[in-house]
């Protein structure tokens, strides 16, 4: 009998064979066996950092962190980026959820093509779907020419939906799908339009909880849940509070045009101290503030 010794990767997805045990077993070969494939699994492990941390620095955007729970992120983005699949990118508000979208988009082989977001929070529900769709000329009052929607306009690239839990429940309808066909049809136009489009959501709310509110549809979240990615809120990677801090420091003694050249160690103690709710954004807030 042949049995394989496996290499589980940090990511479920990626499970492969290291080698292969014959019966009767050694114990000194096995745990030789397992030594060795321990060592391979550090050294891949390293690899994937150095390769995250280069990435990042030419197309990661301002992502910024050194957390284990920030590197398996930067793995995942660069894993997720050569695919084609709809992503749901799940975290609180402040943790850079578009800061990840467009790590995934800058990562892509569509990067080339137009990365186009839209807050679905911020538009009022009578644009929204003109918005998402565009519109025929005469389509309501005030249409007095043809618009092209989001959709059309991310042609070739990568849509972002922000805040997808507000989405009106008909058009879900809609997006569902968009999705699923690959066309849309502009408000008060008669004819099918098919669009190239990779979509990434986002939101902060419990899209579980929506479903069983009838608040959410659930063929839309299943068709948007195809790779989960949860970004980690500041409070669970405080080691990550002196570069963070750095990099604001950097960005806006540039802007102001002042000559702050970091933070003392009280003030990172003081950091630490915080529980931060509003996350990257509140820091980045009082750092600005504070420059």
């Amino acid at each position: 009998e042949i049995y394989t010794l496996s290499l589980h990767d940090a990511l479920p997805i990626s499970i492969h064979a290291y080698d292969y045990l014959a019966k009767p077993f050694d114990v000194d070969e096995i745990l030789g066996l397992v030594r060795e494939a321990a060592q391979q699994r550090g050294m891949e492990r390293e690899l994937r950092y150095l390769r995250a941390e280069f990435d990042r620095t030419h197309g990661f955007d301002q992502l910024v962190g050194r957390h284990p729970k920030m590197v398996r992120l930067y793995e995942l983005i660069a894993q997720v980026a050569q695919t084609h699949a709809t992503v749901l990118i799940t975290a609180e508000s402040g943790t850079g959820k578009e800061l990840v979208a467009r790590a995934i988009h800058n990562q892509s082989p569509r990067r080339a093509q137009p990365f186009v977001a839209v807050n679905l929070a911020a538009i009022p529900d009578t644009l929204l779907e003109s918005e998402l769709f565009g519109h025929e000329k005469g389509a309501f009052t005030g249409a007095h020419s043809r618009k092209p929607g989001k959709f059309e306009l991310a042609h070739g690239g990568t849509l972002f939906l922000d805040e997808v839990g507000s989405l009106r429940v008909d058009l879900q309808a809609k997006l569902l799908r968009a999705l699923q066909q690959r066309e849309i049809e502009r408000l008060g136009g008669t004819r099918t339009i098919q669009v190239d489009v990779r979509v990434i959501a986002a939101t902060n709310a419990d899209l579980r909880q929506a479903i069983r509110a009838r608040a959410f549809r659930e063929d839309l979240y299943y068709r948007l849940h195809v790779v989960p990615i949860g970004v980690p809120p500041l409070r669970e990677r405080k080691s990550d509070l002196p570069d963070l801090a750095a990099h604001f420091v950097r960005k806006y003694s540039q802007e102001f045009k002042k000559d702050v050249r970091g933070l003392s160690r009280g003030a990172l103690l003081a950091l630490d101290g915080y529980d931060w709710p509003g996350n990257v954004r509140e820091l980045e807030k009082i750092g600005r503030a504070h420059v």
